[in-house]
């Protein structure tokens, strides 16, 4: 540097503390934080409760994706499905969980006001451990390579089909049960 020259960082800022650069231990002695004018206490407060909240949402999905996800084995148990066979088990449960999820919805949406951590511990927690579409793929892989490409390509179209079956069937289902209920 020459001697004509002020010490200046890589922005064109002087080095060092100033009035309004902290050094390395902080603010100067007796001067406050800078301060962004732009977030007040009560935005602080606002973000802190919602991270709690998060970590309440986050703690209800994985207790209720636990849940599903037992329930999904127990199911296994109960109709367990031969290897290189056709995975009814599997198809069965993605389509039960489906048809609970038109169901669920639309009584949580349209019917009953709902405590804001159902909806994430069952639709979201549960039924999605209990839905089991990684299994899904699995299946159709195992399937393809037993040498059953046409009973896999069925059971990929099936699975969609009786899935969206399902969901459209348990909310159309519950609409009209619903409106009858309130019609007599």
């Amino acid at each position: 540097m020459r001697s004509d020259e002020s010490p200046q960082g890589a922005a064109g800022e002087p080095d060092g503390p100033g009035p309004d650069r902290p050094g390395p231990d902080g603010p100067e002695p007796g001067r406050p934080e800078p301060v962004d004018p732009d977030v007040t206490p009560a935005d602080v407060r606002r973000w802190r409760e919602s991270r709690r909240s998060r970590h309440g949402v986050l703690a209800v999905i994985a207790a209720g994706g636990s849940l599903g996800a037992l329930a999904r084995f127990g199911a296994s148990l109960l109709w367990p499905t031969p290897a290189g066979a056709f995975p009814w088990t599997t198809l069965t449960v993605n389509a039960v969980g489906c048809l609970v999820i038109g169901v669920f919805l639309v009584a949580v949406t349209e019917v009953f006001t709902a405590h804001p951590l159902l909806r994430p511990f069952f639709g979201t927690g549960f039924l999605g451990g209990f839905t089991t579409f990684s299994t899904y793929c699995v299946d159709i892989e195992r399937l393809v390579d037993a040498g059953r490409a046409a009973t896999a390509l069925v059971y990929l179209a099936a699975t969609a089909v009786a899935a969206m079956a399902a969901v459209a069937a348990g909310a159309f289902g519950t609409r009209r049960l619903l409106s009858h209920r309130s019609a007599s």
